[in-house]
């Protein structure tokens, strides 16, 4: 899945117009310019299209956080070198402060249902023996399920 389809899909998700989305990057860190959001929004196909740089995509996710749960107390975490499937998945946990089993059912709604251990493991450090890498058709399918589970 790439940051550009999950730019789109949270943008539909949450109701957002391009402006709450340049303020939302802001928040998490990064200034995103409208000319830049626009070729971002646009479908692989079109000529103007831009592929979303991944750092934007992480400031956009931050920002998301940022404004459903308000600051962190404390001391900001350290940023992750590696921004995956699996940290996109782990920032939408945080920002829509979802437990396990909400996730089931967010799972469950988009007609792809895991067990709780498959679930666990995509939270594992990477080291971890159990740790499983999030596919992009499984992230796919829980942003259409969160859609559906914020709608009901």
């Amino acid at each position: 899945m790439t940051h550009n389809d999950v730019l789109r899909r949270l943008r539909f998700t949450l109701n957002i117009n391009n402006e709450a989305i340049i303020e939302l990057c802001e928040k998490g860190g990064r200034t995103v310019s409208e000319q830049v959001l626009d070729q971002y929004l646009k479908r692989e196909d079109d000529e103007d299209y831009v592929e979303c740089s991944a750092k934007d995509c992480e400031a956009f996710l931050d920002g998301v956080i940022l404004w459903k749960r308000g600051p962190r107390d404390g001391d900001a975490p350290k940023k992750k070198l590696k921004f995956d499937n699996n940290m996109i998945l782990r920032k939408l946990r945080i920002a829509f402060e979802l437990r396990d089993t909400d996730m089931l059912k967010v799972l469950d709604l988009a007609d792809m249902p895991i067990s709780k251990s498959e679930l666990s493991a995509f939270f594992r450090n990477e080291k971890h023996r159990n740790y499983m890498e999030v596919q992009s058709q499984l992230l796919r399918r829980f942003m259409v399920g969160l859609d559906k589970y914020l709608r009901q």
